[in-house]
């Protein structure tokens, strides 16, 4: 577990992020740089508008489990995450 501060690892598109504990794994991708989480049905790059979980444009693949809501996961060790923008590199 954990304590607020303490700085965690995810692994985002094979790219290890280190970030501080709780922070919203939204917030880690925008951090470290990706800005397409996801692909709307017509194609377009679609990445976090609301932040809280309302618009549902930040889905991505968390430890496996498509379509979560990378805004109201928090970031812990060993989060394996999935993004738009690996298919596209």
């Amino acid at each position: 577990m954990s304590r607020p501060g303490e700085l965690v690892t995810i692994v985002a598109d094979g790219r290890e992020l280190r970030v501080p504990a709780g922070t919203s794994v939204a917030a880690a991708l925008l951090g470290g740089g990706v800005w397409a989480f996801r692909q709307s049905v017509g194609g377009e790059m679609r990445a976090p508008l609301c932040g809280m979980g309302i618009c549902f444009e930040c889905r991505v693949t968390i430890d496996g489990v498509p379509h979560r809501r990378a805004c109201l996961v928090p970031a812990k060790d060993g989060l394996e995450v999935h993004t738009a923008s690996r298919e596209l590199a």
